[in-house]
């Protein structure tokens, strides 16, 4: 396994120090000392943790996302094989702490170590398993990487089986959507617009409502195409910010369909 190897060499080619494997030890005690049994009940509710449910056997200790992000700096230099390490952690907020690390790694990289965040990241999918986790790294890592190369990855993630891998897949477009290119977007859209599942209904209809704050247009020419068909919740998310008068008229149908 990764984990606590003294004399491996890690994923940077760099070789694993004690010091290191302290740092390692040392964040978990930072993350516990930071932890609330009763934000832990909360997350575990708001994260639906329950059997059945999608964050199903989830663990939280309850610390906050502003007092994560305060360790990011502190354990920058973490090396990628201790990262990826922490990313197979049981605790969720080890394994968003790992991720907020590969993101920003991933922006102060070189090419051939963006590439090597970007295979960790899609090696350990598995445990990028719940909504926040995606949303926080995956425009940063996959559509970082993915923008100014082929994109035939996203659409694979999004015939995926995961409900994860799907949702990585239209929030990575997140990336492309602030760099003005939204095609990428709308043709995954269209994969997902069939999806069974609530979380990526959201995920979609927030996707198409970055599109318009940007260029309605654009956003409504793919609205007027399949706004009649596309989950209701998909729809909502994506009107949310249109005038309420041509809120309602998608809402009610009344709007003339693209043909």
């Amino acid at each position: 396994m990764l984990m606590y190897f003294t004399s491996d060499v890690g994923s940077t080619g760099r070789r694993t120090t004690p010091r290191a494997v302290m740092n390692l030890r040392t964040l978990r005690e930072d993350l516990r000392s930071r932890a609330s049994e009763a934000d832990a009940a909360v997350a575990q509710r708001f994260f639906k943790t329950g059997p059945g449910e999608y964050g199903e056997g989830d663990h939280f200790i309850g610390v906050r996302v502003p007092e994560i992000r305060k360790l990011i700096r502190v354990y920058e230099e973490l090396n990628l094989r201790q990262v990826e390490s922490l990313l197979h952690s049981k605790i969720h907020e080890e394994r968003l702490l790992a991720l907020l690390l590969l993101v920003r790694k991933f922006k102060k990289a070189r090419p051939d170590e963006q590439k090597q965040i970007y295979s960790i990241y899609l090696d350990n999918t598995a445990h990028i398993n719940n909504w926040d986790l995606v949303d926080l790294s995956a425009e940063h890592i996959v559509g970082g990487y993915l923008h100014m190369r082929n994109r035939r990855p996203l659409h694979a993630l999004a015939k995926s089986s995961s409900l994860w891998e799907r949702r990585i897949a239209v929030l990575a477009t997140f990336h492309f959507i602030r760099k003005g290119e939204p095609d990428e977007t709308l043709a995954v859209a269209e994969k997902l617009l069939n999806d069974e599942h609530d979380l990526i209904h959201k995920a979609v209809g927030w996707m198409l409502r970055e599109v318009g704050n940007r260029d309605r247009e654009v956003e409504e020419r793919f609205l007027r195409k399949h706004y009649q068909t596309m989950p209701r919740t998909m729809l909502r998310y994506a009107i949310e910010k249109f005038p309420e008068e041509l809120r309602q008229a998608y809402l009610k149908g009344t709007v003339r369909k693209c043909t």
